[in-house]
């Protein structure tokens, strides 16, 4: 991690931060998985992502079209090492191996701490844009591509594509924009109705919209797909979808 990323995932100290919700606190324009979030992430997404644990059985049960004995998967942005556990433990006997990147210490440390019985699987600290990617069989991005900069975007999948094996997949859920601007509106009201409904009061809600200003940056579903396409990507599919979030599998 170089001296610009330290400083993007660390708080300001004269910076006033609000209550997002389970403890976590974050600034305008200024929201980090970095220092203590990692403590309260898990319950925290949940009640922020429609279906956060369903989307990790299904990731878990199209992995079987994936690995096999000497597979390798690869989670970009692991966070706490939750779905890569569960990847592995789906996966147990089969021989494959599973590789969790993450460039938030913290974070690392915590998915490090959680799959630590795992022979199978390794916890590697690094920005996805500068460290090598093994050739894999399968490669995950849960929730991840949508807090990289769009200047890197691109970037980032053709390098997914080339790492990626003939025959393999990818998995990409990301928080997706409404084609138009009605649309939009029904989506932003009813996915501030699910977290209203899962316990986060109006003030975290509406303070977890102002720190996310410029940090995350959601794709439409055309923006993805042209995105993956022009990566190399020509058989896709959407394998989830609930409000604004939506998960797709590319097959190279």
């Amino acid at each position: 991690m170089n001296e610009d990323s330290v400083a993007k995932s660390t708080p300001r100290q004269d910076e006033n931060l609000a209550e997002v919700g389970q403890n976590i606190r974050a600034g305008n324009g200024r929201w980090s998985f970095g220092g203590t979030v990692a403590e309260g992430f898990e319950s925290h997404i949940e009640k922020s992502v429609p279906q956060y644990r369903e989307g990790h059985e299904l990731c878990a049960r199209i992995s079987d079209w994936f690995l096999y004995g000497g597979a390798t998967a690869i989670e970009l942005g692991c966070s706490t090492g939750a779905l890569t556990r569960r990847l592995a433990e789906w996966n147990a006997g089969k021989g494959a191996r599973f590789v969790g990147i993450e460039i938030e210490p913290a974070m690392a440390t915590a998915a490090r701490r959680l799959c630590d019985d795992l022979d199978e699987v390794e916890i590697r600290d690094g920005d996805a844009l500068e460290i090598e990617l093994e050739p894999a069989d399968l490669i995950l991005s849960y929730y991840t591509i949508q807090f990289v900069r769009p200047a890197r975007r691109q970037e980032l999948m053709d390098k997914i594509y080339s790492s990626l094996n003939w025959g393999g997949g990818f998995l990409m859920f990301e928080k997706v924009r409404a084609p138009d601007a009605r649309f939009q509106d029904m989506m932003s009201t009813l996915y501030n109705d699910f977290k209203l409904d899962n316990g986060l009061g109006e003030a975290e809600i509406v303070h977890k919209t102002r720190s996310l200003k410029g940090v995350l940056e959601p794709f439409s579903t055309q923006g993805n797909l042209d995105m993956m396409r022009r990566a190399g990507f020509s058989d896709i599919t959407t394998v989830f979808k609930n409000i604004c979030f939506e998960g797709f599998l590319a097959i190279k």
